[in-house]
């Protein structure tokens, strides 16, 4: 909309540039007229572009000074030639009223026009009781005042049209959101299924059957495992019904799904994991599976360097699409600072080099005996 009447204004001036150029080369006072009003169709226009929109100030200073002001000093320092209705001068009134209409509303473009409409019939009745018109009769009037009135329909008509059609496509993109949010829980549901079919269920029917000592130690951990992978999946969905009355994201459900696959992994190696997730945004796919792999590390070197069973993991969401996922242990720790100078090849290529490939960051405390918490956040 500032492009369109932009270029109706700059039709106008291209105009008065070439008018003044043949008529009135000599006349000082022509090119301080034209020049004021490129300053300020300069600033409106310019503004307008800076900023996404018209300002309401200057679409006023165009009004007042542009159409009413300037005919009105032509007028005193050129005579009545330079005022006629269907001169350059008086043209900026209509590209004026055009500029209103779109950036004042309906009643401020309403008094705009009244205004530029006052001010072309006092100069045509100045002009012509003073003999000095250019005897073009009233028609040209008229032709004036429909241009002025046309320009301010034209563009209200053009600038109602765009926000319908923007209306219309930001409610189609809505529903193209939630048909992909519905396929998106379609998808997880099945992939849930899927693994509990080929878990929860598989080792119920095998103790039921009576094929397997449901006493036996490497059943317990089994039936533990599954049933703290069953807690995941409850929080986790009670989480994005109070989160997300609409469901998870596509890429939230790609970012749970990866950093399931990481835990259920080290649990299948006897790390007992504690995971919570809350609130995951959507990231893109790359994303999700850099942060499960550099996870599935840290959870493999709580495995292998910590000397404890167990560790903690929290995926939260953070403002803006933000994530931040935490492994921590409670283990032997070490000293990072010695760690650095030695081999530590699994935290700097296979944490930070993962995070920093994705614009992530990761972070690493540990103190010997107390522990170590790893924090990958996203993005860095």
């Amino acid at each position: 909309m500032v492009l369109a009447t932009g270029l109706y204004r700059a039709s106008h001036l291209s105009a008065g540039t070439v008018a003044v150029a043949r008529h009135s080369a000599g006349t000082p006072a022509a090119w301080g007229i034209l020049a004021t009003a490129l300053a300020i169709s300069l600033a409106l226009y310019g503004t307008a572009r800076r900023r996404g929109w018209f300002g309401r100030g200057w679409v006023w200073c165009d009004v007042l000074v542009t159409g009413c002001l300037l005919p009105w000093s032509a007028l005193w320092a050129l005579g009545g030639p330079a005022v006629s209705q269907g001169g350059w001068l008086m043209l900026l009134g209509g590209s004026a009223s055009a500029a209103a209409a779109a950036g004042l509303g309906v009643r401020g473009a309403a008094a705009s026009v009244a205004l530029l409409l006052v001010t072309s019939v006092a100069l045509y009745l100045l002009v012509a009781g003073s003999g000095s018109g250019s005897g073009s009769g009233s028609a040209e009037l008229v032709g004036h005042l429909n241009a002025v009135f046309s320009s301010a329909a034209m563009a209200w008509t053009f600038w109602w049209y765009l926000r319908r059609q923007g209306a219309l496509l930001d409610a189609a993109q809505r529903r193209a959101v939630t048909a992909e949010a519905e396929r998106a829980r379609q998808a997880e549901r099945a992939a849930h299924h899927a693994a509990l079919h080929d878990t929860v269920l598989a080792t119920l029917t095998a103790i039921a059957a009576g094929r397997v000592d449901a006493n036996a130690a490497p059943v317990r951990e089994r039936c533990a495992r599954e049933a703290a992978y069953l807690r995941r999946l409850v929080r986790q969905e009670a989480d994005d019904a109070a989160h997300r009355p609409g469901g998870p994201a596509p890429g939230a459900t790609a970012m749970g799904a990866a950093l399931e696959e990481a835990v259920r992994s080290a649990e299948s190696l006897g790390l007992k994991v504690s995971a919570q997730y809350h609130a995951l945004p959507a990231v893109p796919r790359e994303v999700a599976d850099a942060l499960a792999a550099a996870v599935g590390e840290a959870l493999n070197n709580v495995r292998a360097h910590a000397g404890t069973g167990a560790a903690f993991l929290t995926a939260v969401g953070t403002g803006g699409g933000g994530l931040v996922v935490t492994v921590v242990d409670r283990g032997a720790g070490f000293d990072p600072g010695r760690a650095a100078e030695t081999a530590g090849t699994g935290l700097r290529r296979s944490v930070h080099a993962r995070t920093a490939g994705i614009g992530a960051a990761a972070e690493v405390e540990s103190v010997p005996g107390e522990g170590t918490r790893v924090a990958l956040r996203w993005p860095a």
